[in-house]
């Protein structure tokens, strides 16, 4: 059952006004564009050449960055690519790992972003490391309610079942919002890179710095979104207060 199924059930309970729900379907659709539009742009810098691979653009940007106890490994699946801070390891999707072409190059260049940011300490990343264990607990939680749901419908008019959900949304949502300096910070330490190491030509540059953009405005679509649906349950407290 997905959230949006959630709070349209739960709109039908406490009879709440539309307006927050219009504002998720247009959360949703802003998600559906922004997401058709980074995978079009994906497609077509995947097609644009340079010499080096995904895999040789971040061993060369880590070495040049001083980091030297992180490893360039090759992760199964599409759109796979990570950095752990657990392992020191730079996972890159199969196809940026062996691939040479801009868009493997970007990211790449952003999740190598992500270990100098380690290795330099950044702040939001620093908070967002330590907010994943409340932020997993909050996840979890909220999936044993859902499943929850369908054994007592009852339980859900509960006020005190809004209290405890509000309560795990806003970890959820925190995390979403301190998700995006760490982001936007990654794919400027990338681009710098990118342009100072000389890799790539100007107009490749600015083909990287468009990829990285529409993959920065998923994390902004997100945080909106989770931020809008906040809003709905805490007008779902207020209204059960009234």
């Amino acid at each position: 059952m997905s959230s949006f199924d959630f709070i349209h059930h739960t709109a039908l309970i406490y009879g709440f006004s539309p307006t927050i729900i219009i504002i998720l379907v247009a959360t949703a659709l802003a998600s559906w564009l922004v997401s058709s539009t980074l995978k079009r742009r994906f497609k077509d810098y995947s097609q644009i050449p340079i010499r080096y691979t995904g895999a040789q653009i971040a061993e060369t940007m880590l070495r040049e960055n001083g980091i030297n106890d992180v490893r360039v490994v090759s992760t199964p699946g599409k759109l796979t690519d990570h950095y752990d801070p657990i392992s020191k390891t730079v996972n890159l999707s199969e196809s940026v790992y062996r691939m040479n072409n801009i868009a493997a190059a970007a990211v790449a260049a952003h999740e190598c972003g992500h270990a100098v940011q380690h290795a330099k300490s950044y702040a939001w990343l620093t908070m967002r490391s330590k907010m994943v264990p409340a932020v997993q607990f909050a996840s979890n939680t909220m999936n044993m309610l859902f499943m929850a749901m369908f054994f007592a419908s009852a339980f859900f008019q509960n006020p005190m079942f809004l209290y405890i959900w509000v309560s795990l949304f806003a970890i959820t949502t925190l995390f979403s919002v301190v998700t995006l300096p760490v982001e936007f910070d990654a794919s400027k330490r990338a681009l710098v890179w990118l342009e100072n190491s000389n890799v790539s030509s100007s107009m490749e540059h600015e083909k990287a710095k468009n990829a990285l953009f529409w993959a920065a405005m998923t994390y902004v679509v997100a945080a909106l979104g989770s931020i809008a649906m906040l809003i709905y349950y805490v007008s779902m407290l207020l209204g059960r207060r009234d």
